[in-house]
């Protein structure tokens, strides 16, 4: 787990569980390898917005609906951004294995709706070898995401 996600869940007194996997890199990987249901595995989406990005939380098994964020943000133009585009915002981070709290990287987080229904949140934890599991009322808590529906199942 990155030392800054570890130090700011430590610093509010939250229980986590890091759990450790083989090198994986696909969402869907990560959570076979950590024995974790793909609905219940949250994956991070980074989407370009205006000039700047937001952080969109999904479960893994699901596609992020661009259009459907275009309605959630009454713009258009929102687009998913690639890793090259975005990697220098998580110097801590390896590439596409960011956690979920956005708020330690400047970044508003959009959780779909689908997420809020598991008592857990599990997401990568900064690296491609390890998992984190909290509760998802200590994360909405932390993070204080918007929530909306713009999960498309895959």
């Amino acid at each position: 787990m990155v030392k800054r996600l570890r130090e700011f869940l430590d610093s509010h007194s939250v229980g986590y569980e890091v759990i450790p996997h083989r090198e994986e890199y696909t969402s869907q990987e990560i959570a076979a390898a950590g024995h974790i249901s793909s609905k219940a595995m949250a994956k991070v989406v980074m989407i370009r917005r205006g000039a700047g990005f937001v952080m969109a939380v999904l479960p893994a098994a699901c596609k992020v609906s661009t259009d459907r964020l275009e309605k959630i943000f009454d713009e258009p133009g929102i687009a998913i951004a690639r890793e090259h585009e975005f990697a220098e915002l998580f110097p801590d981070c390896e590439t596409g294995a960011m956690p979920p709290f956005g708020n330690l990287y400047g970044l508003e987080v959009y959780v779909d709706e689908e997420i809020t229904k598991y008592p857990r949140i599990v997401f990568q934890a900064g690296n491609h070898y390890e998992l984190a599991s909290l509760s998802y009322a200590a994360f909405s808590r932390l993070v204080q995401p918007k929530v909306g529906e713009f999960c498309s199942h895959v």
